[in-house]
């Protein structure tokens, strides 16, 4: 007779599940790989020359353990954003940070705020802690600041997620609009603003960097303008008592020596990354290009990816797995109405030629 694993309540109630398919989950069963890879937001540039020498020697001192405190890479960041270096935590990606965050904030049973659709990872780290996520729709395919404000004062949250720009349909809000949400937000309210895709933003949707608000915290990445998804590497910056409280859970040799190597080098570059987003800025044209020509609409994007609007769900469905059957890999936002779209990363010259002569066929079926 076998025994139940002592698990917590919380994991022992869990669905299993992970946030995301991953394609090469994808290509082991369909037998094969992609031909055209534009679903996951990685970057189709590659990294930084100076990112990929910096790493390759730091892979000469693998054996050694990383540096703890990320002293290097954080140093440099509060440089470049001018903050305290006591103000940066860095982690293996956003998701990390965003796992972290979760566990300081959140009991079991506590709700959350988020929008209904809105970047699925955060939401599992809810759950998997025990939290309670309140969803609220987007407006407009827009974050309904709003309504979440709502949902925070009438649940007793006191932590909200808003992605700015959005994953996964690429929109944004202004600055202003941003830091007005956070003024008047409950005392004992934290509002995470997910920058992840900031590079790509307009100038508007990304207000000056300030730390000295206790109940915001902001985080980057590494993984899109600089190319280093694969590297697993991330920044939250925040006050300093919030960045104390996140050091008491991390996992301090979490990020690599070769990501904090890459990281510290990458940043230094800005000759490559501002030349990555202006590839971006014209790729994000051409499927603006494209859609009119094929007869379709695109959402307004503020990231490496532009959603294509396909009328309803049923169609975005059919496409997805019409492209999928002819090795291309893309995306879609899992909720109503956002899951009428197919979400398509800027990829490469190339990519986009065979993926509109593809998406071509497929339609016209």
């Amino acid at each position: 007779m076998s025994e139940s694993l002592p698990l917590t309540k919380v994991v022992a109630g869990l669905p299993a599940l992970v946030p995301f398919v991953g394609p090469e989950t994808l290509e082991r069963r369909m037998g094969r790989p992609f031909d055209v890879r534009v679903g996951a937001n990685e970057s189709a540039f590659g990294i930084s020359p100076k990112a990929r020498e910096a790493m390759g020697a730091a892979v000469e001192q693998v054996a050694w353990y990383s540096d703890p405190e990320n002293f290097d890479l954080r140093t440099a960041l509060s440089v470049h954003h001018d903050v305290a270096i006591d103000e940066i935590c860095v982690g293996a990606g956003i998701d990390d940070l965003l796992g972290l965050i979760v566990r300081i904030t959140v009991e079991p049973g506590d709700p959350v705020v988020v929008s209904q659709g809105s970047y699925p990872t955060f939401s599992f780290h809810v759950s998997g802690f025990g939290g309670r996520a309140e969803l609220v729709p987007y407006r407009d395919d827009r974050a309904d600041l709003d309504g979440m404000l709502t949902r925070v004062v009438e649940s007793g949250a006191h932590l909200v997620y808003v992605a700015n720009p959005d994953n996964p349909m690429g929109t944004w809000r202004d600055a202003d609009e941003l830091t007005r949400f956070v003024q008047v937000l409950p005392d004992d309210c934290i509002a995470i603003i997910d920058e992840a895709y900031a590079d790509f933003a307009p100038t508007a949707a990304i207000g000056a960097m300030d730390t000295s608000n206790r109940r915001t915290i902001r985080t980057r990445t590494f993984s899109k303008a600089h190319g280093m998804a694969g590297a697993r590497i991330g920044y939250a910056l925040a006050h300093a008592e919030l960045v104390a409280e996140l050091e008491k859970v991390r996992n301090h040799f979490g990020v690599n020596r070769v990501a904090q190597a890459g990281a510290l080098a990458s940043l230094a570059d800005e000759d490559f990354v501002n030349g990555v987003v202006a590839a971006v800025d014209e790729g994000r044209a051409d499927y603006e290009r494209m859609a009119r020509d094929l007869g379709l609409t695109t959402v307004p994007s503020a990231t490496n990816f532009v959603c294509f609007d396909l009328g309803s769900s049923e169609r975005a469905i059919a496409a997805l797995q019409a492209l999928q059957e002819r090795g291309v890999f893309v995306r879609m936002p899992g909720s109503p109405p956002q899951n009428r779209c197919i979400r398509v990363t800027v990829g490469l010259p190339e990519d986009r030629r065979r993926f509109e002569t593809i998406l071509r066929e497929v339609l016209q079926q």
